[in-house]
């Protein structure tokens, strides 16, 4: 683990895994687990022929591996948009070789070099990065000792393999705010927060730059453990999408994994790149890995939108009015999409819960106060697509849900202010 410290009392932890399993209670570290079998790499399938509607995330968070396969892009991104995100410097990464060869090589000419006021454009990759805070090893690449950022935007890909990454290293309110004020990103992620949901500040200033102030969207990881949600500085916030986990195993069991009352609940088990080799992946859980495949499934809706409609930028700067979709009579705000989000969410059933699992079923009663709005993933695209486009409209949530989580963002606000 690299503990990100944000200042005094402040010390931050990964959101990875519960004590659900005796295998996981010994997978504590900020790189997330290695089950004893590696499962075969997913298809990457990132050629893009041409550059059309386009999303930018911005994952934050340890480090991330340029090397590896699954950041390939056949096609160098176009100055306008390098520009845009104030890109300062270009590092051409060596093809062949282990990583540890490929890293050697380049030291001389880009890892030696990048300062903590360079936005480094990496050309074969989707890969923008920074890293704003000093006293890191190798800025922007994840060091041999972590892995963590790596899996988080493989998560951002596996929704979204067309995401283009404005990558940031750090744990402090720095790092949130260099992606925050880039206008042309869309979608802000952490994986990061106080241990067991602990009520300290931490970042929640600067995602409010990012959601008020510029009109993006946050999704922040709730804790592994059943903590509520709410008093988290990552997860609770009114202005984030604070995610919990959700099991979506083998088995199909219907179980919650973590922090409680959060906004919605999403797919907490990946097969995700390592951060040390230029092909491997491997299996890891967690609320860290939940959160950025959300951000991928708001990135891939919003390309979706931007497609349609015929806007052919990103963010939701003053410039575009505020809007993250800004087409040809279509227009859609952080709320909009927030407010579909919600809509499109479910509830699983509670009957296939296995008691001896070590986890709690999903109540039958008040669902809302463990998943909140409930469960999301690649089967809500269609959905939101179509709702947001005006093709078809989702029904409304039942009352005692709205009721809920009205409840749930107004002690949040009360909490955080609005």
């Amino acid at each position: 683990m690299r503990p990100g410290p944000e200042g005094p009392g402040k010390t931050m932890s990964s959101r990875t895994i519960p004590g659900f399993l005796v295998l996981l209670l010994i997978c504590s570290s900020f790189a997330g687990c290695l089950w004893p079998e590696v499962p075969e790499a997913p298809e990457v399938g990132l050629e893009v022929e041409s550059f059309g509607a386009y999303s930018v995330v911005a994952p934050i968070d340890t480090g991330i591996n340029v090397y590896h396969d699954r950041f390939v892009l056949n096609q160098t991104l176009p100055d306008w948009l390098l520009d845009g995100l104030g890109v300062t410097m270009w590092c051409n990464l060596t093809q062949n070789g282990t990583w540890q060869e490929r890293y050697e090589a380049d030291a001389p000419t880009c890892w030696d070099l990048i300062t903590a006021s360079d936005i480094v454009y990496f050309p074969g990759t989707r890969i923008i990065g920074t890293t704003p805070d000093d006293g890191t090893d190798i800025p922007i690449l994840d060091d041999p000792s972590d892995g963590h950022g790596t899996a988080v935007t493989g998560a951002v890909l596996d929704a979204n393999p067309d995401a283009i990454i404005f990558f940031v290293e750090g744990f402090s309110d720095a790092a949130v705010l260099a992606a925050a004020n880039q206008p042309l990103v869309d979608i802000v992620t952490t994986s990061f927060g106080p241990i067991g949901s602990v009520p300290v500040p931490g970042i929640e200033d600067a995602t409010r730059v990012a959601v008020v102030e510029h009109n993006k969207v946050h999704t922040g990881a709730a804790d592994n453990t059943p903590s509520p949600a709410v008093q988290d500085s990552t997860a609770g916030p009114p202005w984030s999408i604070g995610i919990s986990g959700y099991a979506e195993e083998d088995d199909d069991q219907k179980e919650t994994m973590s922090g409680s009352y959060p906004d919605i609940a999403a797919d907490w088990t990946q097969v995700l790149p390592n951060h040390d080799d230029t092909d491997g992946y491997h299996q890891t859980s967690g609320t860290s890995f939940a959160t950025p495949r959300t951000a991928g499934i708001l990135s891939l809706v919003l390309t979706q939108l931007r497609e349609l409609s015929g806007d052919m930028g990103s963010g939701a700067s003053e410039e575009r009015g505020g809007q993250l979709v800004n087409g040809t009579n279509l227009s859609i705000t952080n709320s909009i999409l927030r407010d579909a989000l919600n809509l499109s969410a479910w509830y699983p059933s509670s009957s296939t819960w296995d008691p001896t699992s070590g986890t709690m079923p999903i109540s039958p009663v008040a669902p809302c106060t463990q998943v909140g709005w409930g469960v999301v993933n690649m089967s809500n695209v269609e959905p939101l697509f179509e709702h947001l486009a005006g093709i078809e409209n989702m029904p409304s949530r039942p009352a005692d849900v709205v009721a809920c989580m009205e409840t749930n963002q107004a002690i949040r606000e009360a909490y955080w202010g609005e």
